[in-house]
């Protein structure tokens, strides 16, 4: 088995794992847009179907039919989104596990993804890995992003992929093995950016009060480290386009929108990564998750 750079004919691959239908389209759309546009081959891997997700949008709560369907609703939204967006999706068939609330808060439900052993989870995954072949994976950090329980076990889920798919003694009958050249974990939201842009709000009379009141609860001390910023800026529609495709979790007027496309292009036009692990040489920072892989890179090495 050979690392890790593509050939010159051969496309390159990314596939981004995602907790929950609407995941994909909140954190990192508009760098898979992107990326799409630019020829390569990006896949998105959902976890779970979301089934335990709460119905957010205004517009929908009290509609009974969405409520008794919302499996087959929430699929149905991520076949829109995936069409918006240009990629190619897969799910893994896992149970969401719901977020818990209450003190103590209540145990999780027997036999959904986060309770299962993640090497075992990973399974499904170190196939996918496998037989996609992709240079680029992109998944959450070890808090999830944000303590959700099917975030973290996702980062668990593809940090154990990510291992075993490489390793020629695991579970031959998945494939053959492959070595993942990068690890990204996506850091989309973060109070350097929340903080520049409240900041530019309030400097011409804009302010933004849902974005005032999220500050308030980032601590700065843990914002994760930027490595890889993409520029999105010719994005931003595709990237909302897509999110508003999973009408049930998102309001169309609600904060994710209110922010204009002119300030976003102005203030941080950016989607932004870290990255957690690389096979190849690397120089920081980058403006590329597939800085090193590209072969007119290698050529000018």
């Amino acid at each position: 088995m050979s690392v890790l750079r593509p050939a010159p004919d051969e496309p390159l691959r990314l596939v981004a794992v995602h907790a929950h239908p609407d995941d994909e389209s909140s954190k990192g759309a508009g760098t898979m847009a992107r990326y799409v546009r630019e020829g390569v081959e990006v896949t998105v891997v959902t976890c779970t179907g979301g089934e335990r997700g709460d119905i957010l949008n205004p517009h929908l709560q009290g509609d009974e039919e969405i409520a008794r369907n919302l499996p087959a609703v929430r699929r149905a939204e991520m076949a829109r989104a995936q069409e918006i967006l240009g990629i190619a999706h897969e799910w893994l068939g896992y149970v969401d596990s719901g977020l818990p609330e209450g003190d103590p808060l209540p145990d999780l439900p027997e036999g959904s993804f986060a309770t299962l052993d993640p090497a075992e989870a990973a399974r499904p995954l170190v196939e996918a890995l496998r037989r996609l072949r992709p240079h680029v994976l992109v998944t959450y950090d070890e808090n999830g992003g944000y303590p959700h329980p099917d975030h973290i076990q996702t980062n668990r889920v593809s940090m154990e992929a990510f291992r075993l798919a490489a390793d020629p003694a695991y579970a031959p009958e998945l494939g053959e093995p492959w070595e993942v050249a990068k690890v990204y974990y996506t850091n989309v939201f973060h109070r350097q950016k929340l903080a520049v842009v409240a900041r530019h709000l309030r400097t011409h009379q804009m302010p933004n009060e849902e974005l005032e009141l999220m500050l308030q609860h980032f601590d700065e001390s843990r914002d994760r480290l930027l490595t890889t910023r993409i520029d999105v800026k010719d994005y931003l529609d595709v990237r909302d386009e897509a999110l508003r495709a999973h009408a049930t979790q998102v309001d169309p007027e609600g904060p994710f929108f209110r922010i204009s496309h002119d300030v976003e292009r102005e203030v941080w036009g950016t989607e932004d990564f870290e990255l957690h692990i690389s096979r190849i040489g690397v120089q920081l920072p980058e403006d590329d998750l597939f800085a090193g892989l590209r072969p007119e890179q290698e050529e000018g090495r």
